[in-house]
């Protein structure tokens, strides 16, 4: 029984099977099918599902001594909810047609099988930036494949917009061309949240954490690659960090969502499923930085516009999404030290202070953060006091001043329209979008470690100095040339795309293509109402744009480029006028 659990032959029929059980869900979901179609399909989930617990159970009584306890947990929960999901399919439905619930339990077992491939990353035929710029070009190509499923919208969609919208999504950014709320089914919906996640986080760590858990290991060649995407600082601790980020996600998003559902008006929205939805709709969108709403207009729509607490919750995400991962589990292990530190001190009369727990790095961002937070908040609430804040009273003033001001920076929400606002302002807003969010987050833009850098740069120079000092800390050379090559490429790539727009939509006004170039650069998603008015040349000269804002122009030419040997020699140096 053993040898024949493992033929080939049998191996072969359950992958067939496992494929066709993936085609059978885009068409279930994606298509109106005739009764023997249904039917067909019913049959095949539950001999999916039926064969895959047989599997299973044999799995684990033939081989005892290899088992892995959290995966053997996570098989005998998985083997319980398929039981009970086909239970619900009979009570309910019988065979006439199919349940969520054995949908849904078709969906764990794929995700559960198709780990269990054999994922062997070789260097010698991709670099990591590579391989990174290869996963979000097929996130992207099969999410507009999939929105363009006939159930997916409610009048069907053109690639172009299709595309448009599974990028705008991917990437994190939020520009939309058909209107989210009424263009697209609950199901296509579904699809634009799911594809904001996987977008948001990477969907290389997805597959590499699953991948993981589930064998226990993995090559060294695939923890390289995945220490590049994650920043891990050892190679040994790539998983450690990549479970770390998973588990912050969720839980922010969890958070999240029940403060959102608690802060819903019941009146707005009656149904209860209806409140959970949007609420971890917009829980997601808002970590991931992404801007996208169930909303028609947004947060602009009666009955949320003056809903502060609401909309503060919200800020109070996305801004944790901005921060960026190293920077949250960094501030999450100097809180746990002053926790620890502080007991000691009352308890056992002793300090067990340890210096330099919170990074350069996060000092650097936090501030730059909080700076940008205040100024800009201020800036606005001076600035459109009388404009577009005239509607408001009190704190409503302070909170949608303060919403205005940390949306740009690469969030995406919208509580005003931004067309009305002051001239002057909607610069402040460009540049705002332009630095975007911390290093390492969901967000864009050319990152708030790089703005404080040049910052610090500019100042050194005014002072004399050969090197940029922080904190009593040197900030290295290859950080400072890095930073500026990000500013200088960002500029390079909005300045071709405002070019494009601005030729093949000449009769739109330059500073409206200016904030929507900036926008999908930066990954913000904010717009001046042009997007849907776009041609389809400038649609995918945004579709680009927000490409190359996303996985970043640097990481492009790092990809493309012959990385060269460190050379032994130094030529002379020379100084270069410059003013």
């Amino acid at each position: 029984m053993k040898d024949f659990l493992y033929a080939k032959w049998i191996q072969q029929f359950i992958v067939f099977l496992h494929l066709a059980a993936l085609v059978s869900l885009i068409l279930d979901y994606g298509y109106s099918l005739y009764p023997f179609a249904k039917n067909s399909i019913l049959v095949l989930y539950i001999l999916v599902l039926v064969i895959g617990v047989s599997f299973t159970v044999l799995k684990y009584y033939y081989h005892r001594k290899d088992i892995i306890l959290s995966v053997f947990i996570f098989d005998v929960l998985s083997v319980l909810f398929v039981v009970y999901c086909l239970l619900k399919q009979i009570s309910l439905e019988g065979f006439s047609d199919t349940t969520h619930w054995l949908r849904l339990a078709v969906i764990l077992k794929l995700v559960r099988e198709f780990t269990r491939a054999k994922i062997s990353y070789k260097r010698s035929l991709l670099n990591p930036a590579q391989l990174f710029i290869i996963s979000f070009m097929m996130l992207i190509l099969s999410g507009a494949l999939l929105l363009m499923l006939p159930k997916a919208t409610t009048n069907g969609i053109s690639f172009i917009d299709a595309l448009f919208t599974s990028t705008s999504a991917v990437c994190v950014t939020g520009l939309i061309v058909v209107d989210t709320s009424s263009y697209f089914t609950m199901f296509g919906k579904t699809l634009i949240l799911l594809l904001i996640q996987a977008g948001g986080l990477g969907i290389l760590t997805f597959a590499s954490y699953f991948s993981y858990f589930f064998k226990g290991g993995s090559t060294y060649e695939n923890q390289l690659a995945l220490s590049d995407m994650t920043n891990s600082e050892k190679i040994g601790e790539v998983f450690t960090t990549v479970k770390r980020i998973l588990a912050i996600t969720f839980f922010i998003e969890s958070i999240g969502a029940l403060l959102i559902f608690i802060n819903l008006d019941k009146t707005i929205l009656p149904a209860l499923g209806d409140r959970i939805y949007f609420s971890i709709f917009h829980a997601v969108s808002a970590f991931c930085n992404a801007g996208f709403s169930t909303l028609a207009n947004g947060l602009m729509e009666t009955g949320y516009v003056y809903n502060y607490s609401l909309q503060f919750i919200i800020i109070l995400i996305f801004v944790f999404g901005g921060l960026g991962f190293p920077i949250v589990i960094n501030s999450i292990r100097y809180l746990k030290h002053l926790i620890i530190r502080y007991i000691l001190r009352f308890t056992e009369k002793r300090n067990n202070y340890r210096p330099w727990i919170l990074t350069l790095s996060n000092k650097i961002n936090l501030r730059t953060s909080l700076i940008l937070i205040v100024l800009g908040t201020t800036v606005i609430y001076i600035k459109e006091y009388y404009n577009v804040l005239h509607t408001h009273t009190g704190i409503g003033k302070v909170v949608t001043a303060l919403f205005t001001a940390t949306t740009p920076r690469t969030a995406g929400f919208n509580s005003i329209d931004f067309s009305e606002l002051h001239f002057s302002s909607i610069i402040i807003i460009i540049f705002l979008m332009w630095i975007g969010a911390s290093p390492a987050s969901t967000g864009g833009g050319i990152k708030t470690s790089t703005f404080a850098i040049a910052t610090l740069n500019y100042f050194s120079l005014a002072k004399g100095k050969t090197k940029i000092e922080a904190f009593r800390r040197e900030i290295a050379d290859i950080s400072v040339r890095r930073a500026f090559a990000v500013m200088s490429l960002s500029l390079i790539v909005i300045g071709f795309s405002i070019f494009l727009i601005s030729h093949f939509n000449n009769e739109i006004p330059l500073l409206d293509i200016a904030f929507e170039s900036f926008s999908a650069y930066s990954t913000t998603g904010l717009s001046l109402g042009i997007t849907g008015n776009l041609s389809s040349e400038s649609k995918m000269v945004l579709i680009t744009t927000m490409f190359v804002g996303r996985v970043s122009m640097l990481t492009i030419l790092i990809a493309f480029f012959k990385k060269s040997r460190q050379a032994n020699y130094h030529y002379p140096s020379d100084e270069i006028l410059i003013n």
